[in-house]
């Protein structure tokens, strides 16, 4: 007869001893002391927001010796009119004989200027001119009219694209989809709206889970309860409304395994956060949903990238704004992003094994000197300083290089030490 007796199973012991020899897991407070320390922080980002929302300094306070120019949401109507009065001005110069040509602002890097009084990238005043009767920019100028006409056709009816579907109205005009794009930035700077203005977003991208309830064009949105996935952060910003949250900070996180991560863990509910991932470089929807968050909820931000440039460039475009879209940086910035990890000193602090770190190719190499001789960079002295760890170590790696210690080992240990810490530059 088989035996029937009941087998202990040494899951217990086994997972305990797993534990013990996780690195730094007996460093670890308890949650209650590491819940006082959030606390702590979001107490005072909400007092500096208070402070600071009486009036927020703009451009406009700074009195710039360089003429820079902003963008601002108009309505649809404005948008109408605005475009009506430029065709027709174009109208008026070809009757008269003298054809006609876009003034366009110019986007180079040479025309972008960092301002630490507002730590963002705004755009100078400088333009340049696109004829129609110009052999090397009559195309350019054909698309820029095409766009227009289309904006216009979508103001008269009220209702929003995408970027791809505006791409497939002229295929054969547009050729790429990168053309069509970058001349809607163009259009956005010559009528002087933001592009949410133009009513044209960009297809779905970053995923939202945790402690925020929000409204999506009436609808109530709980974030805790919309399982792994998460909510998909709605293209168009006016959708949303009405945020509620008992959150005691944002966590925004470069990559979709890493958010996957917290998300299965619940990562949200032993230290109450909202994590937020655009899955790589940011989408201009999330962007706009990350400042209204801070805006209204007045949370702290704590970001998690990979240990290369990139990952710090992705955190910039977040905090700074991204230079190809500086003409809107007022409305797309994340002010005081705090860069918890992976950082270029974790990879010793950690011991991240040595497998588990790559090196670095020679054009991560330049992208990391470039960024350090970026103003945005030169004002924060730890960014400085780890940034030129990396350059001399010639070390990259990912945050699932945590991985090697356990699959867990992310929610388990490493973020509730580094926030414990207080370990965010």
């Amino acid at each position: 007869m088989a035996d029937k007796r009941k087998r202990r199973r040494p899951a217990d012991d086994s997972d305990s001893d797993s534990d013990s020899k996780l690195p730094f897991k007996s460093k670890l407070k308890p949650d209650s002391a590491i819940l006082q320390t959030l606390k702590t922080l979001k107490d005072s980002a909400t007092a500096s927001a208070s402070s600071s929302a009486t009036k927020p300094l703009t451009l406009s306070d700074l009195n710039l010796s360089t003429a820079c120019r902003e963008v601002t949401d108009l309505s649809l109507s404005s948008v109408q009119s605005s475009i009506e009065s430029l065709i027709l001005s174009f109208a008026h110069s070809i009757l008269a004989g003298n054809g006609f040509s876009f003034s366009v602002p110019s986007r180079s890097s040479a025309n972008q200027l960092y301002v630490p009084e507002l730590d963002r990238i705004v755009l100078k005043d400088k333009t340049a001119v696109r004829p129609f009767a110009n052999v090397s920019t009559v195309r350019k100028a054909t698309i820029t009219t095409r766009i227009l006409q289309l904006i216009h056709q979508l103001c008269l009816k009220s209702i929003h694209v995408t970027k791809r579907d505006l791409f497939y109205t002229d295929v054969k005009l547009f050729q790429d989809q990168t053309q069509s794009d970058a001349v809607l930035d163009d259009v956005s700077c010559i009528l002087g709206c933001t592009r949410s203005s133009l009513n044209v977003v960009a297809a779905e991208k970053g995923v939202v889970v945790g402690r925020l309830i929000f409204s999506d064009n009436g609808d109530m949105i709980d974030c805790t309860k919309m399982g792994m996935g998460g909510k998909a952060i709605p293209p168009n910003i006016d959708r949303v409304g009405d945020m509620q949250s008992d959150a005691l900070f944002i966590l925004l996180v470069e990559k979709d395994a890493a958010y996957m991560r917290l998300a299965e863990d619940r990562f949200y509910n032993r230290f109450p956060c909202i994590i937020v991932t655009a899955k790589g470089q940011p989408d201009v929807a999330t962007r706009l949903f990350m400042r209204k968050m801070k805006t209204e909820l007045k949370l702290p931000v704590i970001a998690l990238v990979d240990s290369d440039p990139y990952g710090l460039k992705i955190l910039s475009v977040y905090g700074c704004g991204s230079k190809n879209m500086s003409y809107d940086s007022a409305n797309l910035t994340t002010p005081d992003i705090k860069w918890l990890g992976i950082r270029p000193s974790d990879l010793d602090k950690y011991k991240i094994p040595e497998q588990c770190r790559l090196p670095m190719t020679e054009q991560d190499i330049k992208t990391g000197k470039d960024l350090l001789e970026e103003d945005f960079v030169k004002k924060n002295p730890g960014w400085v300083e780890e940034l030129s760890l990396m350059v001399k170590s010639k070390q990259k790696a990912e945050i699932q290089a945590l991985s090697s210690f356990g699959f867990q080992y992310l929610t388990e240990v490493y973020l509730p030490l580094k926030l414990q810490q207080k370990d965010w530059l």
